[in-house]
């Protein structure tokens, strides 16, 4: 009797949770535009719940995947293996089914996490516009997520059509492998920078592929494709603790080592693993972990298997030479894929249209403006603007003020761009966390001089570090980094100024490395 009571206690709870669940179809939490402010106001406490938006779910698909918003108050009489609710992560031989929701962990640092709700079909892009949206981020571009494995020294920026649920399926039990959401701006530099990351010397003069191919030939915006990449590489040996120097050769069939010298021939190229079935991971503290002859660590391994002795470990001899790798690996697996590239194109598109829209426009005439077409002429009207600006601003600063200059000096702190007072390497490590690519930067105390800040950017695959002094004419404070030919009254000002005129920096300023708590 007790236990019939505890079934119809059961059956009168299902329909209310289902009725409670219909009711939320309507205003359920999806990656669009249209419910931006309902993804703002979600505490913290409820996991963000993302559906799978590339195909239309049934009425009964609806309810299964909404089941675990709903406790289950009598999980000892459901059958476990139809129980809606989720006890642990989901690290089976077998992937998930598609009607079930599952609860994805994603760190945004080392100690604050938040929880999703996600479908299998949920991809890459899906959770990073939702986590973009729900942290209120201006931009919603060029964030990732990042499979980082603590234990083996290993990261990798997960493509945007990649299933989640499918990518921690393959992850041991009990594992500290997890997902971090950071910004990347190299996911797709490479499209409007080809020539950067594939220099003329790493691309194959191989009669059946790319003959004759040079690195400013490389349309990567409109073609899409990859050349075949070669060079030598350190590899740690099988079973052993020992580094050798081999050539390797990279297709679209595979990755290839030559056991004699640099020779192409079919008879003296081995094979090594076939793209599909391999993912390529970043390896931090590569030197000190696994001993490796330099800095420049990346590795190879199939994604179900994660031991140590899985690893197929890699030196570069410089960043340059590992970035092009890297990038070569990802290009070549993801043309072999089976899955759609339409995330991919649009984000190529997107940088192609963006970097095209800016021009250099003259003004002065009655007519309206031009197009300047001639470089030198832009030149020198940038030059101009310069001067014109340096102009203004000391007039603007020659007037009286109204006693806010300490609140004005102060207004920095709450810029994603400021990172307060973290140390020259982890400046460092996180620029190169985050792409590490032309005009990348960060602001930070300086620790060396009181009262100055430092201004770390990166240029051509390194970080170099500018002083900004502060500087007092009069009763007026401003910060320079030219030994006072060009005042500011603020950081804020030094960084608008500096996104569109060099100055005396390499590159303008134009990726913030910034850090969001989720």
């Amino acid at each position: 009797m007790e236990v019939k009571g505890c079934r119809s206690e059961l059956e009168v709870f299902t329909r209310s949770t289902i009725e409670t669940v219909s009711r939320r179809d309507s205003v359920s939490v999806k990656c669009s535009p249209s419910s931006q402010n309902l993804q703002m106001s979600t505490p913290r406490l409820i996991p963000l719940t993302i559906r799978n938006t590339h195909s239309i779910p049934t009425k009964r698909e609806f309810r299964a995947s909404s089941a675990p918003l709903i406790p289950n108050p009598f999980p000892e009489l459901c059958n476990p293996t139809h129980s809606p609710v989720l006890t642990g992560s989901f690290s089976g031989r077998d992937p998930p089914s598609n009607s079930s929701t599952h609860v994805l962990r994603v760190f945004g640092d080392a100690t604050h996490s938040r929880s999703v709700l996600v479908t299998s079909g949920t991809t890459a892009h899906d959770v990073c516009r939702m986590l973009a949206q729900n942290a209120h981020c201006t931009d919603e571009e060029s964030w990732a997520l990042i499979e980082h494995h603590s234990a083996l020294g290993l990261e990798r920026c997960l493509e945007d059509h990649e299933l989640v649920v499918q990518v921690q399926s393959s992850w041991p039990v009990e594992s500290d492998t997890k997902l971090i959401f950071r910004k990347n701006y190299a996911k797709y530099e490479f499209f409007k920078k080809p020539v950067s990351f594939f220099p003329e010397h790493m691309i194959s003069d191989s009669a059946d592929v790319t003959k004759g191919m040079t690195s400013s030939e490389l349309n990567m915006v409109k073609s899409g494709s990859c050349p075949e990449i070669q060079g030598f590489l350190h590899v740690r040996e099988s079973g052993k603790k020992s580094w050798k120097k081999l050539y390797f050769v990279l297709r679209r069939s595979g990755l290839y080592c030559s056991n004699k010298g640099q020779s192409k021939e079919p008879r003296h190229l081995q094979f090594i693993g076939d793209l599909e079935d391999l993912n390529v991971f970043t390896v931090f503290n590569g030197r000190k972990r696994y001993g490796a002859p330099g800095e420049h660590v990346f590795c190879i391994k199939v994604a179900n298997r994660n031991r140590e002795s899985d690893l197929k470990l890699m030196c570069a001899d410089s960043e340059q030479s590992r970035t092009c790798w890297i990038t070569a690996f990802r290009l070549f697996k993801t043309e072999n894929a089976r899955y759609s590239l339409s995330f991919s194109h649009m984000c190529r598109r997107q940088y192609a249209e963006r970097e095209e829209s800016m021009v250099a426009m003259d003004f002065s005439g009655k007519s309206g403006g031009r197009v300047i077409q001639n470089p030198h002429e832009a030149q020198n009207a940038e030059q101009e603007e310069g001067h014109s600006w340096r102009k203004r601003e000391a007039l603007r600063h020659s007037l009286p003020t109204s006693g806010h200059g300490s609140q004005l000096s102060a207004v920095h702190r709450v810029q994603p761009w400021f990172h307060g007072g973290v140390s020259r390497t982890e400046a460092q490590r996180l620029l190169e966390e985050q792409g590490q690519v032309d005009g990348m930067f960060l602001i930070r105390d300086s620790q060396l001089h009181a009262q100055c800040f430092v201004l770390s950017l990166c240029h051509k695959l390194k970080t170099k570090h500018y002083l900004i002094i502060p500087l007092e004419q009069g009763d007026k404070q401003y910060y320079t980094m030219d030994d006072g030919v060009t005042l500011f009254t603020d950081l804020l000002q030094l960084v608008e100024f500096h996104q569109i005129n060099r100055g005396i920096l390499p590159v303008c300023l134009k990726h913030p490395c910034t850090c969001i708590a989720l």
